[in-house]
């Protein structure tokens, strides 16, 4: 089997901790946002490119900053929409150099079509990232052509000592049409870019939360593939899920945004949000942006707005836990699906983290197809939506 992939590696010694510049390109001109003092463009190690799919996809917009960041490795990704201090937007890239000071990083890529299936994809990145010194994994993966359940469970499959694996799908605004990754070239369909960070000076932290309310009494899943449900009960499931819905059926599938599944597997404490993306009324399913095993209870979950920006607040509390001090950077992953609920209203979920963080942590981040985060402290990566994730990075002497 061919595997093609890209691995690169920085290791450099600098007298400064972490330092972080960001860059804004909006309206055709690059803006600079913030940066920290002493950051030294050339000597930066990593850089985060996320944008929307017709400008992420600009060579010349690549070119320029491959030029600007020589010794950097960049991911570049589009969204569903960019996130950078307490603001949400469209239409541009937002841009997060950091210069590590004792950190190392490896960088791996590699596309689906490498593979046998999304699950042989995340082991592989696993295998090629794998070192007694790595202490977090962050993952940006295709969007629309990857299996984001069985990506988690490859990551999952070689993670002894569970280091935190984070991060999320690649988005395409609300079209669910072409979404592109790429590191160290302009991104194209099918890639996962993978980011190993290596050395006991930098604290990662993590935190992911919906704010969903359920209601209903729970029911078992008696039929399902993978990601395609059939049976609820032994019932129709799309039947069922119409019957919940009431005169919202009608405004199908887009108003099963407002109805998602929360999904119990194993530990009843352990809830994740299921979004349905699609029906097919001839074979009588609902397809997920995730999967559903045979025998998960389940419950019809709605949105509550106030309680969806709260969770952003949840969100960041948690990643602080076990944190000595304030993050340098933050990296907020928010699902499309509460961007479209939201609606005008996004940019609080955003202020809500920020308000936790404080002007001392930078902020960037994208609104996602799916977001990758263990449900807890010390446990494996989950493919989430509808929820909004943080990760926090601080390096410390």
């Amino acid at each position: 089997m061919k595997f093609a992939a890209v691995i690169s590696y920085t290791n450099v010694d600098y007298c400064h901790n972490m330092k972080i510049k960001q860059q804004h390109f909006i309206q055709d001109k690059w803006l600079e946002k913030s940066s920290d003092a002493g950051f030294n463009i050339n000597k930066a190690q990593l850089v985060f490119a996320l944008g929307s799919s017709q400008l992420i996809a600009n060579k010349e917009l690549f070119d320029y900053l491959k030029n600007s960041h020589p010794a950097a490795n960049i991911l570049c990704a589009s969204t569903a929409g960019e996130i950078i201090s307490d603001d949400v937007v469209d239409n541009s890239i937002v841009v997060t150099a950091i210069e590590f000071d004792k950190t190392k990083v490896k960088c791996v890529e590699t596309n689906i079509t490498d593979h046998e299936n999304s699950f042989e994809t995340g082991k592989y990145l696993m295998q090629q990232l794998n070192a007694d010194d790595l202490v977090g994994v962050f993952i940006i993966s295709d969007g629309t052509k990857i299996n984001g359940s069985s990506l988690v469970s490859g990551l999952n499959e070689n993670n002894s000592k569970q280091i935190p694996v984070t991060g999320g799908l690649a988005g395409d605004a609300a079209r669910f049409d072409k979404t592109y990754v790429g590191l160290n070239h302009s991104p194209a369909e099918g890639n996962i870019v993978a980011v190993g960070f290596y050395g006991k000076h930098l604290k990662i932290g993590h935190g992911s939360f919906g704010g969903w309310d359920e209601f209903g009494r729970e029911r078992i899943i008696t039929k399902s593939d993978k990601n395609i449900l059939y049976e609820i009960d032994g019932r129709n499931a799309l039947e069922l899920y119409k019957e919940y819905l009431g005169p919202y059926a009608a405004e199908l599938p887009g108003s099963a945004l407002l109805f998602p599944l929360s999904l119990k597997i194993e530990d009843p404490a352990t809830t994740l949000v299921r979004t349905i993306l699609s029906i097919n009324e001839k074979e009588r399913s609902m397809t997920f942006a995730g999967d559903l095993p045979e025998g998960s209870k389940v419950r019809l979950m709605k949105a509550n707005l106030d309680k969806l920006i709260d969770a952003s607040s949840s969100a960041a509390e948690q990643s602080l836990k076990n944190q000595t001090q304030a993050p340098q950077l933050a990296f907020l992953i928010s699902c499309v699906g509460r961007r479209l609920i939201l609606q005008e209203r996004s940019y609080e979920e955003i202020q809500a983290a920020k308000s936790i963080f404080g002007d001392a942590t930078s902020i960037g981040g994208f609104y996602s197809y799916g977001e990758i985060s263990p449900y807890n402290q010390n446990t494996s990566c989950e493919l989430h939506n509808q929820t909004m994730t943080i990760t926090t990075f601080t390096e410390i002497t």
